[in-house]
C-alpha cells in the first residue's frame, strides 16, 4: 500500500498548489457539473456529487462557481456535455495505469494521451488490459502524529471501515472502505475529534511494482504529465518508488 500513500499524498499536495493558479478548478468544475447531471443537485441523495463539493472546498474554490457548475449539470444553465472515458495502458518498467477522463472531444483526448504515453516510455492498452489490476475503494488518511493506531481502529471498524493499515514506515494510518461508506466512516472519524488528512474514492491496485530509481523518475515524469492533460481526471498505477525518488517531488 506504501506506493498508494506516497503518490496520493504528492497529488493532494499538488492540488492545492495548482488551486492557487486556478489550473485544478476546471478539472473540480467537470466533475460537479457530471455528477449533477447524473445524479442531481441534491447533495443528500448524489454521494458522487458530494465527494466533488468536499474536493472544490480543499482547494478554497468560490461558492458561486461550484453552484454555477451544479447548474449547468442540471441544466438550470447552459453548459458543455462532456463524457467519460477510461483509458489504460503501461509505463516504465511494466506499470499498469489506469485514468478516468471527462472531455468534450474523445478524439483529441486521446490523441493527446497517446502522445504523453509514448513521449514519456509508455503505450496505451485495450479496454480491460489493466482494470482487473485495481478496485475501487473508498481510502483515507489520517496521520500517526494525532491519534493512537487502536482508538483509530475502533472508530473506523465500528462505522463500517473494511480494513486500517499501520505501515512502520509511512506517517499515515490507511483506511480502506467501500466506496459508498467513506462519507460515513471519514465523518465518523471526524466527530471523535480526529483529523482527517486525506479522504477520497479511488482506485487502489491489487499488487505492485517495485521500480529502480531511474525507472521511477521516469515513471514520475509521466504521471505528472497525465497529471496535467486537462481532461484527465485521475491517474492510478501499481508503482512503488524508491524513497529518495519521492523526496526529490
Amino acid at each position: 500500500m506504501s506506493g498508494h500513500s506516497k503518490w496520493a499524498q504528492i497529488k493532494h499536495k499538488k492540488a492545492h498548489a495548482d488551486a492557487k493558479k486556478g489550473k485544478v478548478f476546471s478539472k473540480i468544475v467537470k466533475e460537479i457539473a457530471v455528477a449533477a447531471r447524473l445524479g442531481g443537485g441534491d447533495l443528500a441523495g448524489n454521494p458522487r456529487l458530494r465527494t466533488a463539493m468536499e474536493k472544490a472546498k480543499e482547494v478554497n474554490m468560490p461558492h458561486e462557481n461550484i453552484k454555477r457548475a451544479i447548474m449547468k449539470g442540471t441544466g438550470e444553465l447552459p453548459g458543455v456535455s462532456y463524457e467519460e472515458s477510461v483509458y489504460e495502458g503501461y509505463g516504465p518498467g511494466g506499470v499498469a495505469i489506469l485514468l478516468e477522463v471527462l472531455t468534450d472531444n474523445r478524439n483529441r483526448t486521446g490523441s493527446e494521451i497517446r502522445h504523453i504515453m509514448t513521449r514519456n516510455g509508455g503505450n496505451l492498452g485495450e479496454a480491460g488490459c489493466v482494470a482487473w489490476m485495481f478496485e475501487k475503494k473508498g481510502y483515507i488518511l489520517v496521520e500517526k502524529t494525532k491519534i493512537d493506531e487502536d482508538t483509530l481502529m475502533s472508530v473506523a471498524l465500528e462505522t463500517g471501515a473494511e480494513d486500517m493499515k499501520n505501515d512502520p514506515e509511512e506517517d499515515n494510518y490507511e483506511i480502506i472502505t467501500t466506496p459508498e461508506d467513506m462519507n460515513k466512516v471519514k465523518t465518523s472519524i471526524e466527530a471523535s475529534g480526529i483529523p482527517v488528512s486525506l479522504a477520497e474514492i479511488t482506485m487502489l491496485p491489487k499488487s505492485y511494482v517495485a521500480l529502480d530509481e531511474r525507472t521511477a523518475e521516469q515513471m514520475m515524469r509521466l504521471m505528472e504529465a497525465l497529471e496535467d492533460q486537462d481532461d484527465v481526471q485521475n491517474v492510478y498505477a501499481n508503482f512503488d518508488i524508491p524513497d529518495e525518488v519521492i523526496a526529490k517531488d
